[in-house]
């Protein structure tokens, strides 16, 4: 099979909720990545792009539409290039690396730009689902007899499933604070060192994520849980954001043709689903069934990226796996650095990508817990 190549991978910074970037249209955030894309790669001509594949979650009001195709058209570019618009859910933009991925490999297209685009102060988590709510939809399960026959009546919530999972691996809230408070360390450290400098495109006078915080333990000790009882709270939980990303994949045809020089080489991509009800173990069972498929042992993995949706599910993937906190979301995750839904895939991914190159490594696994118990792991090879 034909192999697929990165040739680029930038984002823009992440805006907190109602931050700098709070204002921007959807459309202008992602066309702001997507010509800064294409600039960076003169020498590919713009109308010789392919595709645009975006994802993005609650795509209604500026995020409606076919928002992928909106941003590119947004941003000046030709007008027959087409785009196209995904939802897996929270790893939407890395199921658009594995289309684009999947496009090249199969000799079908040479030229994919794969990325995302939220927008979380304007259109908040769920919305969709509030929308519908006037037309007598409480839940995208009411009314479904098969659900209720297989699972019951039982609430469907990523908050839930998080609790669930912190009680099963008997995580506790000082363990998941901790990790918390590691992740706002590392992140703020590496936006010091300038670690994120070479993948930010800059946007409205903001250079870095607005999103860290200058916390302690004793500080998220205060905070109330999200359900009473439990140990879940907003300090172990990934913050809301606004941003865009976007990776450039191409073929070998086309590393020739343009004289391109790629980055990495896809070396695996994969999907894998577990139970919707505890929701975000997924990444477990699909890490073990990616390494599998890839003839690989997680000791040949260099650096992983995994969505800190929620400390416990980072943790659970820990335990169960074996791997080096300390090769785990090296700079930070979602719960410093916001986890912005569509956009989150394809901007860890340039983060795997830039820190693969920092560190020198080899091989680095990108991750994720999604919305219906399912997860993407994907490996890339530096080159």
């Amino acid at each position: 099979m034909a192999e697929a190549y990165i040739v680029d991978a930038i984002r823009t910074p992440t805006g907190k909720r109602r931050g700098t970037l709070s204002a921007i249209h959807g459309a202008d955030l992602g066309a702001h990545i997507l010509k800064a894309l294409v600039e960076r790669n003169a020498a590919i001509p713009a109308a010789d792009y392919d595709d645009v594949v975006f994802g993005c979650l609650d795509a209604i009001g500026p995020l409606a539409g076919n928002i992928a195709r909106t941003c590119w058209l947004a941003a000046g570019l030709p007008l027959h290039v087409p785009g196209v618009t995904i939802d897996r859910q929270c790893g939407s933009s890395q199921q658009a690396i594995h289309f684009a991925a999947q496009a090249v490999m199969s000799g079908t297209q040479d030229v994919v730009v794969a990325g995302g685009v939220q927008t979380m102060t304007q259109i908040p988590i769920s919305s969709a689902m509030i929308a519908a709510q006037p037309l007598g939809f409480s839940d995208p399960f009411s009314g479904s007899k098969g659900w209720v026959e297989r699972f019951g009546t039982q609430p469907v919530s990523q908050f839930v499933g998080a609790q669930m999972i912190a009680d099963k691996w008997e995580i506790s809230r000082d363990d998941m604070e901790r990790f918390s408070l590691m992740s706002h360390q590392r992140a703020r450290k590496a936006i010091a060192e300038g670690r994120f400098k070479r993948e930010i495109v800059p946007i409205n006078g903001l250079e870095h994520d607005e999103t860290t915080r200058d916390t302690s333990i004793e500080q998220m000790q205060k905070l109330e849980p999200l359900a009473p009882g439990g140990t879940i709270t907003a300090g172990v939980s990934s913050q809301t954001g606004d941003a865009a990303a976007a990776v450039l994949i191409v073929s070998e045809a086309a590393l020739k043709k343009y004289g391109l020089k790629p980055r990495a080489r896809i070396h695996h991509i994969s999907v894998y689903a577990d139970d919707p009800i505890f929701m975000l173990t997924a990444p477990i069972p699909a890490t073990r069934v990616a390494m599998q498929k890839a003839g690989m042992k997680l000791s040949d993995i260099d650096l992983v990226e995994i969505n800190e949706a929620f400390a416990p599910v980072v943790l659970a993937w820990l335990k169960e796996t074996g791997y080096p906190v300390e090769k785990t979301n090296v700079n930070g995750g979602g719960i410093a650095l916001a986890h912005p839904l569509g956009a989150t895939g394809a901007k860890l991914m340039t983060t795997l990508l830039h820190e693969l190159e920092r560190t020198g490594g080899r091989y680095g696994l990108q991750t994720m817990c999604e919305g219906g118990g399912v997860a993407n792991v994907t490996i890339i090879e530096r080159l």
